[in-house]
């Protein structure tokens, strides 16, 4: 796919929870196609001791608003920058990057979508492209407590939607690997969250004999394999997950689960 720089404008901030912003970006022109499991990498500009872009998951694409939503998790300097935009404001993105989800063969597979965290994000922009082909997903969605949660009204505009909270504050109590859901039978898995929930996930579609692709959150700087610092062992070699991912089928991975 072609890529783009581009300087999108800031429409809205949202404060999703006390470390998490959604921004949404809009264009003049119509935005490009993006797909789901796609990043952009993101300038920071005002901050004197970030030099390098971040990657961030593509969220969602409103179409009809031609925007653009990127989920944040403020954790460091560049991204708690980012979390300090308003409306009017303008971002310098380079898009789209990496590969996507594969896309099931009928409307009448039953995908699962398990995110953990911020690894929600990406599974908002899938259950969209799986819904508008008639494909109603299941979402299971997990954090350490309720308000770790996020965009839950949105998710449950497009399918169903489970829940797990560490704190059993919402949901079942556990890890999402502990949700009862999973003693249902589902053609395809895809995920993305921390890398530990995520080798559960693999063993669990492995033991089930169930295809899953996982989206890697490996460091990535320049977003189009040339720096090597995100590079992930598979049974191919060393691949960059900027280039080669960030979506991997788990059958690809070194992992040992």
């Amino acid at each position: 796919m072609k890529k783009f720089i581009l300087d999108l404008k800031v429409r809205a901030v949202e404060q999703l929870s006390p470390k998490h912003v959604l921004i949404r970006l809009t264009d003049e022109a119509p935005l490009p196609e993006m797909l789901p499991g796609q990043f952009v990498e993101v300038r920071v500009d005002g901050s004197p001791t970030t030099f390098l872009r971040r990657p961030i998951s593509i969220n969602f694409v409103d179409r009809k608003q031609n925007e653009l939503w990127l989920m944040v998790a403020m954790v460091g300097e560049g991204t708690r920058q980012l979390g300090h935009l308003q409306a009017g404001d303008v971002l310098n993105c380079v898009l789209p990057l990496g590969n996507s989800f594969t896309m099931p063969a009928t409307a009448s597979e039953r995908v699962l979508l398990i995110g953990g965290g911020v690894g929600v994000a990406p599974m908002l922009c899938f259950g969209a492209a799986l819904h508008e082909m008639g494909c109603e997903p299941t979402f299971l969605l997990g954090g350490r407590s309720a308000q770790d949660l996020l965009e839950l009204d949105y998710f449950r505009r497009l399918g169903r939607v489970c829940v797990t909270t560490e704190d059993g504050s919402m949901g079942e109590r556990g890890f999402v690997t502990n949700h009862s859901v999973l003693q249902e039978s589902f053609d395809r898995i895809a995920s993305c969250g921390p890398t530990p929930m995520m080798k559960a996930v693999a063993r669990y579609a492995r033991e089930h004999d169930i295809d899953c692709e996982v989206s890697l959150e490996n460091m990535m700087a320049c977003g189009l394999g040339a720096c090597l610092c995100c590079v992930e062992k598979t049974t191919e070699g060393n691949l960059c997950v900027c280039k080669d991912g960030p979506v991997f089928n788990v059958n690809r991975l070194l992992w040992q689960i």
